[in-house]
């Protein structure tokens, strides 16, 4: 069962220095301890999370314990669920949007569009053909009767993985030394801006930025590039804010609800 949170405005713009050292990140509401994803209990290594709005942004930040931080790829939209990363996923009704980020800082980004309300969506900004779009099913699924439309009752989404939200910001902060397992680091931070001119799209007729009151649906995940024994632990654990009871982030009735408030954050 997804939680609720609420979302608070901040007057003072936080940083983006990926620190989250900013006055606004020290008295933001965070998370609890991420679960696991499937069974909702707590992830070994903690992981926290904690969101702010203006009128410009939806700002996300991540507090990660890692002891080994490590990250490899550096290309943009390169596939970063490979390696150990944080996860923010923003449902739109009949779309939603996918952001991963390594503790590199590299980025990948996928929008998603639910088949059976494709009609809706302007077919000249949203040409498959000319993007490239590729039909998406969920999680990896290899039984027969799911084997091509994957396990969700909507079926197939088109995924445009040329998607680049505009105005978009990140920083990340590693507090320790990466690539390095001599060191005992304590973790990374992470440092989101969406900004609310980038979602028409996903605004799925709400305000923009949100009114009072209104709600979203966000997922806030973290996938770790576990090692045991020597060899990489296969599926890599998943953990979120809130347990989905199948291991596939691709469920947005599973999100967390965010509301957002009119209540400035005291600072």
């Amino acid at each position: 069962m997804s939680e609720t949170y609420m979302c608070r405005r901040t007057t003072q713009p936080p940083s983006m220095n990926g620190r989250l050292d900013s006055a606004a990140w020290q008295r933001a509401e965070r998370s609890p301890r991420f679960v696991d994803m499937v069974t909702g209990e707590p992830g070994f290594f903690g992981t926290e999370a904690a969101a702010l709005w203006d009128d410009q942004y939806l700002y996300v930040g991540f507090w990660i314990d890692e002891p080994f931080v490590r990250a490899r790829l550096t290309e943009r939209d390169a596939l970063i669920f490979q390696e150990s990363d944080v996860e923010v996923f923003i449902d739109g009704g009949d779309c939603y949007y996918e952001f991963e980020i390594n503790a590199l800082g590299t980025i990948y980004e996928v929008f998603f569009i639910w088949k059976d309300a494709f009609a809706r969506f302007d077919p000249a900004e949203w040409d498959v053909l000319r993007r490239n779009a590729l039909t998406f099913g969920g999680d990896y699924d290899r039984q027969p009767a799911s084997f091509w439309r994957g396990t969700h009752p909507r079926g197939l989404r088109w995924a445009f993985l040329d998607y680049d939200m505009p105005g978009l910001r990140w920083a990340t902060h590693v507090d320790g030394v990466i690539n390095d397992d001599s060191v005992v680091d304590k973790g990374w931070t992470v440092e989101i801006a969406f900004p609310w001119s980038g979602m028409k799209w996903l605004a799925n007729g709400r305000s923009l930025p949100p009114k009072d009151g209104d709600e979203w649906r966000v997922f806030f995940g973290r996938f770790e590039a576990l090692r045991a024994g020597g060899q990489e632990v296969s599926p890599h654990p998943a953990w979120a804010w809130n347990a989905h009871g199948v291991y596939d982030t691709h469920r947005p009735e599973c999100f967390t609800r965010v509301r957002f408030s009119e209540e400035e954050l005291a600072l």
